[in-house]
């Protein structure tokens, strides 16, 4: 029986950023789920901030080379890649030169969000199901994880439905404590469509607050997790609402093995769409 494939598309991950409760779980639940005898695949952002001389990070030519356009503009798309030797697993990498190499993450050096953060967001998302089509990799599940990462399910869904590198993939969703003040861009929704995202399909960010990004996740996701202890509570009362499975914040200790049994119940239920 050939191993299931899972997908982890994460906001932070440590090594390569200091270590949080998200950078924490980005580097070490592929690694669990990989020694519980799934294939993985694992992508973030190339954060300015990361040194690539010290962690090894090189391009991987022949996937990168595409542009991608985003409100009427051309991004040149490159794919980098860095070994993590102590746990046999890759990292890649989402870069370019005008959303991702500036030495911070989200905000700059006095923090201030950044105006851009709509457009780095739709342009890693983007990035990272294009890398996976040219890797031919067809993952059974993919799991994303911080608000960053919150249109990859809208994108499976609804851009990414009918390829078939992704036509039987779900996708699960896993939320922080990790708020914004303010919005992202007033025209975060408009910059989203395509001729398979309407404005209906995305009519919940047309405030893109931190609450409701989070919540176009859960209405395209399969599964839900609240991955601190602490979360808006308005995010869990819409969660509950949705009938979907959730799993609740679980311990450093625990959480490996509750989220492969979650993972495992995802695989067995039939595909879901909005």
């Amino acid at each position: 029986m050939a191993k299931k494939k899972i997908l982890f598309i994460s906001q932070e991950i440590t090594p390569y950023l200091p270590e949080s409760e998200m950078a924490h779980i980005g580097r070490y639940l592929p690694q669990g789920i990989q020694e519980k005898g799934k294939e993985i695949r694992t992508f973030m952002p190339r954060y300015g901030c990361i040194n690539e001389r010290r962690n090894q990070l090189h391009e991987v030519i022949r996937l990168s080379g595409m542009n991608l356009i985003i409100n009427d503009t051309d991004h040149p798309l490159i794919i980098k890649v860095a070994s993590i030797q102590s746990a046999r697993m890759q990292v890649y990498f989402i870069d370019n030169e005008d959303y991702f190499q500036r030495k911070h993450v989200i905000t700059d050096d006095k923090g201030t969000f950044f105006a851009d953060n709509d457009e780095r967001s739709i342009f890693f998302t983007r990035g990272v199901f294009e890398t996976v089509k040219k890797l031919r990799w067809a993952p059974d599940l993919i799991y994303c994880q911080g608000w960053f990462t919150a249109l990859v399910p809208l994108y499976l869904k609804k851009e990414y439905h009918e390829d078939p590198m992704f036509a039987h993939s779900k996708v699960v969703f896993s939320t922080y404590n990790d708020q914004f003040d303010g919005t992202l861009h007033k025209d975060f929704a408009q910059k989203v469509l395509s001729e398979n995202i309407t404005s209906k399909d995305v009519s919940i960010i047309s405030e893109p607050t931190h609450t409701n990004v989070n919540k176009l996740a859960f209405d395209y996701s399969d599964g839900i997790i609240f991955n601190s202890q602490e979360v808006d509570p308005e995010l869990k009362e819409y969660a509950a609402k949705s009938g979907k499975p959730i799993t609740e914040y679980t311990t450093p200790e625990e959480y490996v093995n509750t989220y492969s049994a979650f993972f495992d119940k995802i695989l067995e239920n039939t595909p879901s769409k909005k």
